[in-house]
């Protein structure tokens, strides 16, 4: 398979799972059906890859199902050539792996945008590639790969917020209106960090708990044994937001109190879910980074500290 044409817009989305086929497929089936300029490639690997080859890539959400078949998927990213775009889908704990994967496609000129979740996926991207401009993006999205090659939409749940703290740019903007044309909720934030920040503060509180305690969300917020353990595990994270200079709002804590106690009965977080089933999970980047920030600013971590000895 040959090196593709510079001529067009290359987009690469590398992490073919629930988040980054949901959205590379939309944005794939854009490029296929409606803008020849977009060339859209996928980094998969395994039946996934295979699959995907031979039949194209299925998604469905609540508006319906369809298949979409990039300019090139594969596992070799020489076959790519110099991306203008990386979308980063991959796990955490795979983060430093794919850096390494795909450095023959980074020129000077490609912007980079994870979607993965924890709070330093983007520090890490621009320690790595200094000389790259590398965005904020965050995916509330409950989509899975059911099957080789098949994302379903299980939550009609699917928005994105990125964007870069100091400046808006031609690339931007252009990003934000591709995604939009290919049917991805999206909006781009002037302060992206807090949105990284307000989804970690989701994500990072229940999956330390729901993992230790083994038990779903709603608990957290109406179990009376498992709630002043909830806000007790809030309060250490807002205290170290706090000293690193988000600055979240003072509401936050509640809101996430009204949020978990919405949820249905039953659900918890993919790190319990991955834990329980002798997976790897993200414990460093949900959990560790936490403890290790609490070091850094002298703030006492003690609930943090004792799940992290537990989960690590």
């Amino acid at each position: 398979m040959g090196v593709l044409s510079k001529a067009k817009t290359k987009i690469v989305f590398v992490g073919i799972g629930g988040v980054g086929g949901y959205y590379g497929g939309l944005v794939s089936r854009y490029a296929e059906t409606t803008n020849p300029d977009i060339e859209v490639c996928f980094v998969a690997r395994g039946a996934n890859l295979q699959t995907i080859r031979a039949n194209g890539l299925h998604v469905s959400d609540e508006h319906g199902r369809f298949v979409t078949h990039p300019t090139i998927a594969t596992d070799n990213v020489k076959e790519i050539g110099k991306a203008d775009y990386i979308v980063l889908s991959t796990k955490c704990y795979d983060l430093d792996a794919t850096m390494q994967q795909i450095k023959p496609i980074v020129s000077s000129d490609t912007i980079l945008l994870p979607l993965l979740n924890g709070i330093d996926n983007t520090a890490k991207l621009r320690a790595f590639f200094p000389d790259n401009e590398v965005w904020y993006g965050c995916a509330y999205i409950i989509t899975r790969l059911i099957a080789p090659g098949v994302i379903e939409d299980s939550g009609n749940v699917h928005f994105m917020h990125f964007g870069h703290e100091k400046k808006i740019s031609e690339q931007l903007l252009f990003i934000e209106d591709l995604f939009l044309k290919s049917g991805i909720e999206v909006t781009r934030k002037e302060e992206p960090i807090k949105a990284i920040w307000r989804k970690f503060f989701f994500i990072s509180t229940t999956a330390a708990l729901t993992t230790y305690l083994n038990t779903d969300f709603r608990s957290l917020v109406w179990g009376n044994d498992k709630k002043p353990l909830y806000l007790d595990i809030m309060r250490e994270l807002y205290a170290i937001s706090e000293a690193e200079n988000v600055k979240l709002y003072e509401g936050i804590i509640d809101d996430m109190l009204k949020y978990g106690g919405s949820l249905p009965a039953g659900s918890t977080s993919s790190m319990n879910s991955d834990y329980l089933a002798g997976k790897r999970t993200e414990v460093e980047s949900l959990i560790g980074v936490v403890v290790r920030l609490g070091q850094k600013h002298g703030i006492p971590t003690p609930l943090y500290s004792m799940i992290y000895e537990k989960l690590k």
